[in-house]
């Protein structure tokens, strides 16, 4: 498919999410392109691209997910292939972010490794990034490159929408989330409460307290990211004690482990909500919907090798943007 400059679009994945780059080239329709991408013995990278991308528009899929430092150290090695290789653009399409909590010095001596990883992919050969829900906007300051930030709020906003929960509140366990808790409460025309927090160590959090009246109301939490559902589970514990009744959650990123899939189990939720921007398992005994952002995802990357203006793609609906 060649764009308006002539060059013709490519879209190769790493080893993150191959199936979500797969769904993404189908919704272009372009094939998938063909790239070795393995390890060598001693565990270092192997790339090598198995088609011509001399003068084209390069589009990565490879989000840096778990194992983050293995998937990105392929991105890195892949763009450098690919610069090697003359690609015209390069175009890393990351639907997860990895490292971008680490995003400020919040105490001595610490580093500001989401910046690090920024600087890692420009050096490499990265002429644009393309990434979803970013767990603070201001890293898209980090790159002295052009950013695309999509968010998974369009695909989220359509499947509650027609689920017409009675009662509905926005709730968002963080004070760190009440823009993103803000604006699905302004989508869904309902009240918005806020659970603050304090941090115990990296794996344990406790919900302090609330703002905003959830009695006898069904809860939407919403948030950006979960890992160990610390965050999460705590908060349905203070809201169920303040009279909440059905409990949704709503998080693009969810990276399980085994406390967090414990947690859910034990929290008794209705539902959880997330996206295919990592590759997601069924939690035993929780109710998941895994929604796709291919077709966002396809959408912007159509755009970007057209040229156009991606700004659209953020609209839920009249008036109303995240």
């Amino acid at each position: 498919m060649p764009s308006i400059f002539g060059n013709q679009l490519q879209i190769f994945s790493g080893n993150a999410n191959r199936e979500l780059a797969q769904r993404i080239a189908e919704r272009i329709k372009v094939p998938l392109g063909h790239a070795t991408v393995s390890s060598f013995p001693d565990g270092e990278t192997f790339v090598k691209f198995d088609e011509n991308i001399r003068g084209n528009d390069v589009f990565i899929v490879q989000p840096t997910c778990p194992p983050t430092n293995q998937n990105l150290m392929e991105l890195l090695i892949m763009v450098d292939a690919a610069r090697r290789a003359s690609a015209f653009r390069i175009t890393a399409v990351l639907p997860f972010f990895g490292y971008a909590r680490q995003d400020r010095k919040d105490q001595p001596r610490v580093p500001i490794t989401a910046k690090l990883v920024a600087n890692l992919l420009v050096a490499a050969g990265v002429n644009r990034v393309l990434a979803m829900d970013l767990h603070a906007q201001q890293i898209q300051g980090f790159f002295d490159i052009p950013v695309d930030h999509l968010f998974c709020s369009p695909v989220f906003y359509k499947y509650i929408a027609e689920k017409k929960i009675p009662d509905l509140v926005v709730v968002t366990p963080d004070v760190g989330g009440m823009k993103m808790a803000a604006a699905y409460a302004q989508m869904f025309n309902c009240g918005l409460a806020i659970v603050s927090k304090r941090r115990l160590n990296a794996t344990h959090t406790e919900s302090m307290n609330l703002i905003g009246e959830v009695k006898g109301k069904n809860v939407l939490l919403v948030d950006d990211i979960t890992e160990t559902a610390g965050t999460i589970t705590s908060a349905v514990e203070l809201l169920r004690r303040e009279g909440a009744k059905d409990f949704y959650v709503g998080i693009p990123h969810v990276v399980l482990n085994p406390m967090a899939i414990e947690r859910f189990q034990k929290a008794k939720i209705k539902e959880l909500i997330t996206t295919n921007t990592t590759p997601q398992t069924e939690i035993p005994g929780v109710q998941t919907k895994v929604l796709c952002v291919a077709p966002l995802l396809a959408d912007a990357i159509q755009r970007i090798h057209n040229g156009e203006s991606v700004s659209s793609l953020f609209e839920i609906r009249a008036g109303v943007k995240t």
